[in-house]
């Protein structure tokens, strides 16, 4: 199929191992090898979920999802179905598997904003009884442990019991022996014990000879006293096996049980596995997540600083070369661009980027671009990339490209007739739906109404290929392909060849949503200017170093430059020059009119770094006194706020001082001294904490008579005649004429505003109203009955810190010591004047009036 030959041409295989090195299962580093490519854009873009959300998780998390224990257990449990008897060791890693998977489950429920990957796990079972019995019965080695069953656990007691009499009689044997022993200890020969014994005194130890050494001079014995020992423990271990046996089948059993669940287990941690490999292979290469877009709708392929994925593996695994990237920016309408330029110069890598990317954001991976990645999800991506010549197939370069560029056209029109018999079938539903019992009828209608028109075909008489002759005048509906070409039309006579490429794009440019082909053929730059749908581009070539930048550049249609390739390759210079006086004036004027635009293009992409530098520079200048601002805001805030912690404190000692002046007064009888001392202790304390007084202005420039003065609307330097009224109006006199000017108009001589004049405003009379009486209200209330004390001490001095007039305390009569209390804390509080009992009708003695000052 010309799909796989496509995946080949652009090296996907190649892609997929790569991925499949972050793999961290084996299974999913073989589904990471064989990446299945989803046939619609809602399994593409639910793959693209998976991987951000996994991208966005691990950013979250350190180090990661971690898949620690999980195995391919699919050959194991396909057995199981079988009624096979697994062995142990798989057994144990079905249990670890189940273990494993549970822990990533619990990653995964504990965070937040992952709906995708929520979703895919609360479909798994991880049967933790399973789990545990397993682990009961296997132990870490995956032998049956002696609790698995209590016959196991007798078995083992036996065995032990006689592995034990057979190492006493060897003991003995060999210290009764010793001379005949060739060494002091006990060895298995076909899980038989026996001993070395020297083969010239065999006949000091009777018994069965189980072996020889290499060189004959030892043979292991067994002895004749413990052969009844070693037959009774051969018959034990053959019961261990029987019910080791039985074991591992009832645990097969129920492995086989619960089968179809672990298979979609294995399936999800595998689909979880493929969607982390595919996020750290994107974070490792440098990708973004792609965006699909419909060209429909006017939007546009954006595609900057486009890299070639396995160019960069290449770079940072290989420590290769720097990749050169390329922009891809093509508009709605545009469906061909055709890509002009010398050989070597990037024109088949541009293809090859293009072709891996389509194909990464349908599978769900990143794409190697700067953000943002917009490009429109391609149904079928079919290229022609390199030389199909075969000598076993009789095939020439030309040949081979028609054959494929043949193949390419059927599975363009396959897709088509794939797409109206998807819309034939929507619409007999909906008709079946609609009829009721008519609905077989509908369908066998359908059915015949699917044939295709048939194709008209030429036969090219030089090579024997039948190849569809493209009709552009006949678009029909077609799926969202993507067309690769390199080289079209190469092969056979230029002039031959330019035209079935030139008929062959404007084919493709109905049938396709877009192609891109690279060619030498100049006349195909000429279809930009005929077709809207056309687009030209070129790589850059550096005439001074002789050599490709490997730069895409767009609008401009790029020369060959094959004789200057020539002349840096070695050939002889008189042979270029030959070759510049056969290509003609003409092709000479029209190179120097592309080098033109291209010296034009590099100018504006050097203005445009330059700008781009600026602008930059403008960021980092912009943010830096951005944080400065702030940072001299904060440091404002924070002055602020202390000045208002030293201003709070410094009323409240203020106040304390007060208090202290107006308790010394209430003591006694008052007189005229006291009084003085109490004034002038009052003035002290206000030179005290009273703010300095603000500066004085500067009091402002006012003309005298005699000033000189300068107009500046006049230009006019003048003498000053009058002082200047209550309107600010006043007489000045330059040369022999005098005016009247007012003050705004006028400045000193050297530069100062004069002081405008303000009128006093009439400030109406404010008749200022009698103090309100003191009313009890909830506000000014404490209730402080069946509180201690301290408690008490702390509530009032909230309130009164709280209070601006007079407090009610209510302490209740009681025994007195919560009203002793209340009446100490008041006197020594700085905030109250006085206290006394309230009227009998608030409370009488068990309510205390707080006088606040």
């Amino acid at each position: 199929m010309i799909q796989s030959e496509t995946l080949e041409l652009l090296e996907w295989p190649r892609l997929c191992q790569h991925l499949s090195t972050f793999a961290a299962t084996k299974l999913g580093a073989i589904v990471a090898r064989n990446l299945q490519i989803p046939e619609t854009q809602v399994e593409s873009e639910q793959l693209l979920a998976q991987t951000k959300e996994v991208y966005e998780l691990e950013s979250r998390l350190h180090p990661g999802l971690s898949f620690e224990g999980i195995q391919d257990i699919g050959d194991s449990l396909e057995r199981a179905i079988l009624q096979s008897i697994l062995p142990g060791e798989e057994l144990l890693a079905i249990a670890t598997t189940l273990a494993g998977t549970r822990n990533l489950r619990r990653v995964i429920d504990n965070q937040e904003n992952v709906p995708v990957l929520s979703d895919l796990v609360s479909q798994l079972r991880t049967y933790p009884e399973l789990e545990q019995e397993i682990h009961r019965c296997i132990d870490e080695r995956g032998q049956v442990t002696d609790r698995a069953s209590l016959k196991m656990g007798e078995i083992r007691i036996e065995l032990r019991k006689i592995r034990g009499q057979i190492t006493q009689k060897l003991q003995n044997i060999i210290q009764a022996k010793s001379g005949a022993v060739q060494e002091q200890l006990i060895t298995q020969r076909s899980d038989r014990f026996v001993i070395p014994v020297k083969a010239p005194q065999k006949d000091a130890i009777p018994g069965i000879v189980h072996d020889t050494s290499t060189s004959g001079a030892t043979l292991y014995i067994e002895p004749n006293s413990v052969v009844p020992l070693g037959n009774q423990l051969r018959q034990v271990i053959r019961k261990e096996q029987t019910e080791a046996e039985v074991i591992r089948r009832t645990l097969t059993e129920k492995v086989a049980a619960v089968t179809p669940d672990l298979e979609r287990l294995l399936a999800i941690v595998t689909t979880l596995d493929l969607a982390v490999a595919k996020s750290r292979y994107s974070l490792w290469i440098g990708s973004n997540p792609p965006r699909f877009v419909d060209r429909e709708d006017n939007e546009i392929i954006t595609l900057r600083n486009l890299r070639h994925p396995l160019l960069v593996w290449q770079q940072q695994h290989e420590q290769g070369n720097p990749v050169v990237p390329v922009d891809l920016l093509i508009s709605p309408q545009i469906r061909v661009v055709t890509i002009t330029g010398p050989n070597t110069g990037g024109k088949t890598v541009t293809l090859k980027t293009l072709g891996l990317a389509a194909i990464m954001a349908k599978v769900g991976l990143f794409v190697p671009a700067r953000e943002p990645v917009e490009m429109p999800w391609f149904s079928q991506v079919l290229a022609d990339i390199g030389d199909e010549q075969s000598l076993q197939q009789s095939l020439s370069t030309f040949s081979g490209h028609i054959r494929r560029i043949s193949r390419i056209l059927e599975a363009l029109e396959e897709g088509v007739r794939s797409q109206e018999s998807g819309v034939r079938r929507k619409e007999e539903e909906g008709e079946g739906e609609g009829e009721g019992e008519g609905e077989g009828e509908g369908e066998g209608e359908g059915g015949r109404g699917g044939v295709s028109p048939p194709k008209i075909q030429e036969k090219d008489e030089e090579e024997g290929i039948k190849l569809p002759i493209p009709n552009p005048q006949s678009p029909v509906p077609s799926p969202q392909s993507l067309v690769l070409l390199d080289e079209v039309g190469a092969g056979t006579d230029p002039v031959e060849g330019s035209a079935l490429a030139i008929a062959l794009l404007k084919y493709l440019a109905n049938h396709t949503q877009l192609t891109m082909a690279s060619t030498h053929f100049g006349e195909l730059k000429a279809l930009k200017y005929e077709d809207p749908r056309f687009e030209n581009a070129s790589v850059e070539f550096n005439e001074t170093t002789l050599s490709p930048t490997y730069r895409l550049l767009w609008g401009i249609p790029g020369r060959s430059n094959a004789l200057s390739i020539a002349l840096r390759l070695g050939l002889k210079p008189e042979v270029v020059a030959e070759a510049k006086t056969q290509v003609g004036e003409a092709t000479d004027e029209v190179n120097q009119v592309i080098a033109g635009l291209e010296a034009q293009r590099r100018n504006q992409e050097t203005k445009a770094a330059e700008a781009q530098k600026l602008l930059r520079q403008a960021e980092r200048l912009y943010k830096e006194v951005s944080d400065k601002a702030a940072s001299l805001e904060a440091r404002e805030k924070d002055l602020r706020a202390s000045q208002e912690i030293a201003v709070q404190q410094a009323i409240t000692q203020a106040k304390g001082e007060i208090a202290q002046v107006i308790r010394r007064l209430q003591k006694g009888t008052p007189n005229a001294q006291d009084a003085q001392q109490a004034t002038a202790s009052l003035s002290q304390i206000a030179q005290k904490y009273e703010p300095a007084p603000p500066p004085k202005p500067k009091p402002g420039f006012m003309p005298k008579v005699g000033d000189r003065v300068r107009i500046p609307k006049l230009g006019q330097t003048a003498e000053v005649l009058t002082i200047p009224d209550a309107d600010g109006n006043f007489n000045v006199r330059f040369g022999i004429m005098k005016m009247t000017v007012q003050l705004q108009d006028i400045e000193s001589l050297d530069g100062q505003k004069p002081e405008p004049i303000v009128k006093p405003k009439p400030t109406p009379p404010v008749d200022t109203p009698p103090p309100a009486p003191a009313i009890r209200t909830s506000k000014n209330t404490v209730d402080l009955r069946g509180k201690r004390v301290a408690d008490a001490e702390y509530i009032l001095d909230k309130a009164i810190s709280e209070a601006a007039g007079p407090l009610w305390i209510i302490h209740g009569h009681g025994t007195g010591k919560l009203k002793q209390g209340v009446h100490a804390f008041l006197q020594q509080h700085p905030r109250v004047t006085h206290y006394e009992p309230a009227e009998q009708a608030d409370g009488g003695t068990g309510v205390t009036v707080a006088h606040i000052i």
